[in-house]
């Protein structure tokens, strides 16, 4: 994709990527983004613990995905590239592993150029494409996935912006894929605190930024036809958690359920 060909920058109005980096302590945001973020920290005093949480599970289930012979991995709504990234977990673990990365913001793309290097056995690439463009989307990422063979693909911390279209979305992508294939997901729930959750989903919406909070009936509802591997659907802090989440458990909770499945 050239420079040209990508959308400008809309500082205008926050953008779920650079909120999240903002939480992150991250610097490649903008004063909306800045705003919005401290708002729902203002009602939702767990949302750094979750941004951490969900970084450290996805970095859990892709290196479970690599070690169990998974050598292709989508990721959907990237975020701004912070270490360590997606690809460097799958490669730590199988060098020759194939990532393409996909999100919609612009000002990804550019960090994406700059800082997501492969090693020299694998491949790493980006796609600037939205969740909802899923035809447009895979067919970019079969430039480097091969989809008769086994993908892991990962939205995490992307499901919340989905409205119910994006059960069928989902499953959608999960056709495309073969058998042995793996869906990661992290999904925000007002369960586990309930009016904290409402405020926070307020402020986004007020942003213009809708959000979708599920119970976990409604989050189990994303893998239906799929096997679940163990321990299920769980707090995002107990999938398989190594010491550091177990620390991070003990700081209090985090209102995000995760799960990772398997495509019969």
């Amino acid at each position: 994709m050239t420079e040209s060909s990508v959308p400008r920058i809309d500082t205008s109005r926050p953008h779920p990527a650079r909120v999240y980096d903002w939480w992150l302590g991250g610097k490649d945001n903008y004063p909306v983004d800045e705003e919005l973020a401290r708002s729902i920290l203002a009602v939702d005093g767990t949302v750094r613990r979750g941004a951490r949480a969900n970084r450290r599970f996805m970095i859990r289930a892709v290196r479970d995905s690599a070690e169990s012979g998974i050598r292709q991995f989508l990721d959907i709504g990237t975020g701004i590239p912070t270490e360590p990234n997606l690809h460097q977990v799958a490669q730590g673990v199988a060098a020759e592993a194939r990532v393409v990365y996909a999100d919609n913001d612009p000002i990804v793309l550019r960090h994406a150029q700059a800082l997501l290097h492969s090693s020299p056995e694998g491949s790493t690439q980006y796609v600037h494409a939205d969740v909802r463009d899923r035809d447009a989307l895979l067919e970019r990422a079969a430039e480097s996935l091969d989809f008769t063979r086994p993908v892991a693909l990962s939205l995490v911390a992307l499901t919340h912006y989905l409205d119910d279209s994006g059960y069928a979305l989902v499953r959608e992508y999960m056709a495309r894929l073969a058998p042995g294939s793996r869906l990661i997901l992290s999904q925000v729930t007002p369960d586990l605190s309930p009016e904290a959750i409402e405020k926070a989903a307020n402020a986004f919406r007020r942003s213009g930024t809708p959000f979708h909070p599920r119970s976990m009936a409604e989050f189990a509802r994303f893998f239906e036809g799929l096997e679940l591997l163990g321990p299920g659907l769980i707090p995002v802090s107990g999938w398989r958690p190594d010491p550091e989440d177990v620390a991070l458990q003990a700081e209090g909770i985090v209102p995000v359920y995760a799960g990772v499945a398997t495509k019969p």
